[in-house]
């Protein structure tokens, strides 16, 4: 659903490779149950209705088969925040051998750590970063964190005692307790994460990243909350990990009023690819003596709608605004004079707006 002057649209396309960044290469584990694993503070929303689904996303497991084709090692990423990366087709990838656990050394254990997108989806072979703490704080008052591995099936060695593992895969994380003894303790975790890919167009015409914003907001936009967006700032073409739910996404093109707000829905395992098109032009002003002349310098800007409101101030001789479809007048203050002029703006068509000063 989308509010706004434009609409959302969830493109279809073919089987995509996740570049190292978030390393999709997926390999079959037997998972064990992991009744005791509680979530983190981002726990995946509970849609508050239901939502149109975008039948979109695509897996973000590629197959194994005899023609596959070897995938770098997964690269280090920052955290907490999400990890971005493009998507880039490639070739199908191979499935890695998993490799044994160590045998334990004398008065060690070996902490054998897994984890999938969901009871019966695929397991996630990139862009994880484990955390291990003691399970009591110290004379400080803080748990101390004794191991941090970015693999995905990491093997850690250990003194046999309790711990806590905590696991993030971009905004999912997951946690658990586990008592380790003097042996192998496969543990498993479920992290219902999807991948979300945001792009603006007006017409047939893609939006420069530069010009184009997201926030990302928990629910959805028709259920009266008010609510601070989960992410603030998300750049066309990146690629965000969410718990599966709903969002609603704010889009704003430009700085002044076109925006567009569209309700989504992330599916554990896919990648949905959602393209939000702005019904909107990119407008220059200019303050001239006579037609067609050199603008002035120094002008000051008002942009106001037909109710009177002021959608943007700005102050220079070719000042640009991005303006949804509508009608307009143009103020400019120059000199302690006043002129204005009124002006339509078309959907994707791009001009200037001169106002004469006389």
């Amino acid at each position: 659903m989308t509010t706004g002057r434009g609409f959302t649209r969830f493109r279809r396309s073919g089987r995509l490779w996740l570049v190292p960044a978030l390393s999709c290469l997926l390999a079959g584990l037997t998972v064990a149950p992991a009744a005791a694993q509680l979530f983190g503070d981002r726990p995946p929303p509970v849609p508050p209705a239901s939502v149109p689904d975008p039948g979109a996303a695509v897996s973000l497991a590629p197959p194994s088969g005899p023609g596959a084709a070897p995938v770098p090692p997964p690269a280090p990423q920052a955290v907490p925040g999400p990890p971005v990366a493009a998507i880039p087709p490639g070739a199908p990838a191979a499935i890695p051998p998993i490799a044994a656990p160590p045998a334990a050394a004398p008065n060690q254990g070996v902490l054998s750590l897994s984890a999938r997108y969901g009871k019966d989806l695929p397991n996630i072979n990139g862009g994880l970063v484990w955390r291990v703490f003691a399970d009591r704080p110290d004379e400080t008052g803080t748990f101390k964190m004794l191991r941090e591995d970015r693999g995905a099936t990491p093997n850690i060695v250990l003194p046999p005692g309790n711990y806590v593992v905590h696991v993030a895969l971009g905004l999912v994380s997951a946690v658990k307790s586990v008592n380790l003894k003097s042996e192998t303790d496969r543990e498993a975790f479920v992290l219902p994460a999807g991948g979300l890919r945001l792009e603006g167009r007006v017409g047939a015409s893609k939006i420069p990243q530069n010009q184009i914003s997201f926030a990302i907001y928990k629910g959805s936009q028709f259920d009266g909350r008010e609510r601070a967006p989960i992410v603030p700032n998300v750049a066309a073409g990146d690629v965000l990990m969410l718990p599966e739910g709903t969002y609603y996404i704010v889009s704003n093109y430009g700085d002044a009023n076109a925006v567009v707000r569209s309700d989504i829905r992330v599916q554990a395992s896919k990648l949905t690819d959602v393209t939000v098109t702005h019904r909107a032009a990119v407008i220059t002003l200019k303050l001239v003596s006579d037609k067609g002349g050199e603008a002035l310098a120094n002008t000051a800007w008002s942009v106001i709608n037909p109710g009177g409101d002021v959608i943007k101030e700005s102050v220079g001789a070719f000042p640009k605004v991005v303006l949804s479809e509508g009608d307009y007048r143009a103020i400019a203050k120059y000199e302690g004079k006043v002129f204005e002029r009124s002006f339509n703006v078309v959907n994707g068509v791009d001009g200037e707006v001169e106002v004469l000063a006389r």
